[in-house]
């Protein structure tokens, strides 16, 4: 029998996109001989998902994993909204979530990480999905909170399941306060970011070049009023002071309310606790922010299929 080394293994991944686990098998069922191994896994409807590749997926999920103190958002991938009421797509990227609230956030160890509940990897469990569901699917990202004292708290929007939808905010708070009291802080101040997506949590925390860009423009705003430059920079002061209550978290007005700022939100819950409530981090999650979907020529994409592209 032929020897089966990394290298063809690796080989045959690249070529037919199909697990590693699955790739080792092959090659072993057909004596180390590549094309014989890529028409095994085609066989098997493995080797699919690599034409499937090059397909954009701009659509999917976002799922959260939540326990006390820690909490994990990931992004899954779909070329289509249709799968994401898929079952089998849903468990998937609830199992990333899962994932990431034990390895953390680097993709490709979440990947490379057991899949929940199974005997393969995370990415050969995602060459499944990609294979059996019949669309490309990629694992894009994932965040995790956690805090030595306090909660952390979720608060999903447009769920499609629980604890998965289009957008997820995680917030988390550091207080020695009871839990149902930060619980509920947490998700009222998760429910705010959801709606108002702010830039920053705070001033020190904000991009200093959005702040220098918006400066810029509202000198030259400014100075076509054709007023003194000490009156223009008094307006300057005031537009950038209304800027900042726009886009920081801690100076917006609390959406719940319409009045309180959000900082007097944090303060006002920390008296009445009775102990100091710190607002740590936060993360906000929207599905498909900053992918460029791809403008499909409808006819010539038939026509490819025809041809067997």
């Amino acid at each position: 029998m032929a020897q089966i080394t990394a290298a063809l293994v690796k080989e045959l991944r690249e070529k037919s996109g199909a697990g590693m686990m699955d790739c080792k098998k092959a090659l072993a069922e057909n004596d180390g001989n590549l094309e014989a191994a890529v028409d095994w896994l085609r066989t098997k409807g493995l080797a699919a998902a690599a034409k499937k590749a090059s397909r954009v997926a701009a659509e999917g999920l976002v799922a959260a994993h939540v326990a006390g103190t820690k909490g994990a958002v990931a992004e899954v991938n779909s070329e289509t909204d249709f799968v994401a009421r898929n079952e089998q797509f849903q468990a998937f990227v609830n199992g990333v979530a899962e994932v990431s609230f034990n390895v953390g956030e680097d993709v490709d160890a979440i990947k490379a990480a057991a899949f929940p509940g199974g005997e393969k990897s995370v990415e050969e469990t995602l060459t499944d999905n990609i294979a059996k569901i019949g669309e490309n699917q990629s694992i894009r990202r994932a965040r995790v909170l956690d805090v030595e004292q306090g909660v952390v708290t979720s608060y999903v929007h447009g769920a499609v399941a629980d604890g998965m939808g289009k957008i997820i905010v995680l917030v988390a708070l550091k207080s020695s306060a009871d839990a149902s009291v930060l619980e509920g802080l947490g998700k009222q101040l998760a429910m705010h970011i959801a709606a108002t997506n702010p830039a920053s949590m705070n001033e020190e925390s904000l991009d200093p070049e959005i702040v220098e860009r918006e400066k810029a423009v509202q000198i030259e705003k400014a100075k076509e009023s054709g007023k003194p430059m000490e009156i223009i920079e008094k307006m300057i002061v005031g537009r950038m002071r209304k800027f900042l209550e726009e886009i920081v978290l801690v100076k917006q007005t609390f959406v719940i309310d319409g009045e309180t700022k959000v900082e007097d939100v944090i303060k006002k819950a920390a008296k009445d606790a009775g102990t100091e409530i710190e607002l740590v981090d936060y993360v906000r999650m929207e599905l498909g922010e900053g992918i460029e979907k791809k403008e499909e020529d409808f006819a010539a994409e038939v026509a490819a299929t025809m041809a067997g592209a």
